[in-house]
């Protein structure tokens, strides 16, 4: 697959979508970012300016971005559709995409949780959709910033469903790592256990690397991967090792004392001060969250397999009634998090 001509399109530009388009307009790429509202005016009248927590600080000037909120302009002549719009969007972008979008493009999910590659191929039945996750943390600059900055704020990769000779090749650049994998759904689930902790740092309303430095939280992270590593194992699924440690032994991790966990998990902590979730961000501008992709999916399974997942259930409730609210994150303690609830 040749670089040079070949369009990427950026379906969804909000954090993730600017700091992965981003990086790969900087190397060269071209790429037309597609979004709605503030940032998509904001790219266009500033520019976008990209850095990361090794210390990269890069500016794109409005003169050579191309972002647009029409999705025919966007997607016509894209050879690679990302897509990364939330969960909640994913049959609305297919239909773009079905609508708008060449039926030889190749469409890859960059989404959170297990389920969008598969809807992203039910609304789009022949054509090549890839599964991929992102596995690092990216947060907006503050409303009003100029130009409009997004920072990755924490270590990781992309990773890609392989099958498609070159792309690793044209995707792969500065400040953006890339890897193709045969186990995707292996991948998407081990994410998933640490996606958990999204939902927490949204009630709780502090930043990630505070919350997860603090013993308390991580007990309620390591209860929520025990129901979910449970209800995997129930189902048979097996999630992929995608970090120095395994999966097993995440919850032990966790419920080590804090120096202990902060001597051995040094790469975990090595997140921008600043740093929050997605789903705070949710709750702070008054959206819809993830919880359904995330705790939701391990409900799921649960249900179909008998396992009792308690503590995820509740918090499942806490986020849906901080939606209700709409009054931004809650800002509750450990102790109202799981209500004297702790998982078997």
């Amino acid at each position: 697959m040749a670089k040079a001509d070949k369009t990427i399109a950026v379906a969804g530009a909000g954090s993730i979508g600017c700091y992965v388009g981003g990086c790969l307009a900087l190397a060269g790429r071209k790429v037309v970012f597609l979004g709605r509202g503030r940032i998509v005016e904001a790219m266009c009248k500033d520019g976008l300016r990209v850095s990361d927590l090794d210390g990269r600080d890069r500016r794109i000037g409005p003169e050579a971005l191309t972002a647009t909120d029409d999705p025919a302009t966007a997607l016509r002549d894209a050879d690679i559709v990302l897509v990364a719009v939330k969960s909640g969007a994913t049959q609305e972008m297919a239909a773009e995409i079905a609508a708008h979008g060449r039926p030889d493009a190749v469409v890859i999910s960059l989404q959170n949780g297990v389920g969008n590659a598969d809807r992203l191929r039910a609304g789009l039945p022949g054509r090549r959709v890839l599964a991929g996750m992102v596995l690092f943390n990216v947060v907006q600059s503050p409303d009003g910033e100029t130009p409009f900055r997004v920072h990755r704020a924490s270590e990781g990769d992309v990773r890609i469903e392989d099958g498609v000779d070159g792309l690793v090749d044209l995707l792969d650049v500065d400040g953006l790592a890339v890897e193709a994998r045969a186990d995707m759904k292996a991948v998407q689930w081990s994410k998933l256990l640490f996606n958990l902790n999204n939902a927490l740092v949204a009630l709780c309303d502090l930043p990630l690397a505070t919350q997860l430095a603090d013993r308390r939280w991580r007990l309620i992270l390591a209860d929520q991967v025990d129901e979910a590593l449970v209800a995997m194992k129930a189902a048979g699924i097996k999630p992929a090792r995608i970090a120095a440690l395994p999966p097993a032994l995440l919850p032990k991790v966790l419920r080590l004392p804090d120096w202990l966990f902060k001597l051995l998990a040094r790469r975990m902590l090595a997140i921008d001060p600043n740093a929050r979730s997605s789903m705070w961000d949710d709750l702070q501008r008054g959206r819809p969250t993830e919880i359904d992709e995330l705790q939701g999916a391990i409900l799921r399974l649960a249900q179909k397999t008998g396992v009792a997942v308690p503590l995820t259930k509740r918090i499942i409730a806490l986020v849906r009634q901080a939606e209700a609210d709409k009054r931004g994150p809650p800002g509750l303690g450990p102790d109202a998090v799981t209500g004297g609830l702790r998982s078997a």
